[in-house]
């Protein structure tokens, strides 16, 4: 099995575009491990196995509102073109036309999890038709929504161990964020490279203490700190120099080992592990 479907959320990478549930091109060559290049010409020399309920191309329109929605960080993520969405039965079609024997393996993967979407809507089709009704109306707002979706979210859904590749950049930062939002009381990072971009992940919720322990503070970062402190919520920089590896930990209730510094998430490879064995405490008495 290809290493990166083994920590690829196949199910997250599922939309429902033009009321079908599909995935775009540029996921599944990183499923296929081919280039987004090398796909799209292998179905341009086989288009009449993809009719329109196998494959279309996205609208600029659809595109603008997936970069909204945050499904696409950028217009420039996609390269200048407009990408291929694939229905179910075009994920199968494209399988035999890659002809290889990791596609085989990875569509039955994707298959899987293409059913498991069909149940989690058909298991919450009222609470979507609710929402449905509501945004027609404008009787709800963006807020609202969020809170419906949260709601619908399990505690569990954040991985709690895998591995981010080259160039998952947003895919890492969006674990990270969602680690932040999770918190309740308080975050705890132990983190020796820090800069103006790691302070900037902790907007992503401002009801929290925030602390960090990292080896040295410049004077750059010192100006920043202050900065930063005068408009958001305070952070806490302590110095200390007991520690090599970076840690994440929410509500001293969970310790998470991160492999890589916050500010480079995504740039190189790294993994990351919920320590569950390990006392949640076992910091204190080396940052005391």
């Amino acid at each position: 099995m290809n290493k990166i479907t083994e920590h690829f959320d196949i199910k997250s990478k599922i939309y429902t575009i033009r009321n079908k549930q599909v995935m775009l091109d540029r996921n599944l060559a990183l499923l296929y491990n081919v280039e987004n290049r090398a796909l799209k010409q292998a179905v341009k020399r086989n288009i009449e196995k993809f009719p329109d309920d196998f494959m279309f191309i996205l609208t600029e329109n659809e595109v603008d509102l997936m970069v909204s929605q945050n499904v696409i960080p950028s217009r420039q993520h996609l390269g200048g073109s407009l990408p291929y969405a694939f229905t179910e039965q075009g994920v199968s079609m494209l399988s035999s036309v890659l002809k290889s024997k990791i596609a085989t393996q990875i569509s039955i993967s994707i298959f899987r999890a293409f059913i498991q979407m069909r149940k989690f809507i058909s298991q919450n089709e009222t609470i979507f038709k609710r929402i449905e009704t509501l945004e027609q109306s404008q009787l709800i707002t963006n807020t609202n929504i969020d809170k419906i979706f949260k709601a619908l979210e399990s505690k569990d859904h954040i991985q709690q161990q895998g591995i981010f590749f080259n160039g998952q950049i947003f895919d890492a930062h969006k674990f990270v964020s969602d680690l932040i939002r999770k918190a309740q009381k308080e975050i705890v990072l132990i983190d020796n490279y820090i800069d103006d971009s790691t302070l900037t992940l902790f907007q992503k919720n401002q009801d929290v203490n925030v602390i960090i322990y990292t080896h040295s503070i410049s004077k750059t970062l010192k100006l920043d700190l202050e900065k930063y402190n005068q408009q958001y919520k305070k952070i806490e920089i302590k110095l200390n120099k007991n520690f090599h590896d970076r840690f994440l930990i929410i509500d001293d209730k969970e310790i998470y080992l991160i492999g890589a510094s916050l500010k480079d998430l995504g740039k190189k490879v790294f993994g990351f592990s919920l320590l569950k064995d390990i006392d949640v405490n076992f910091y204190k008495d080396l940052t005391a």
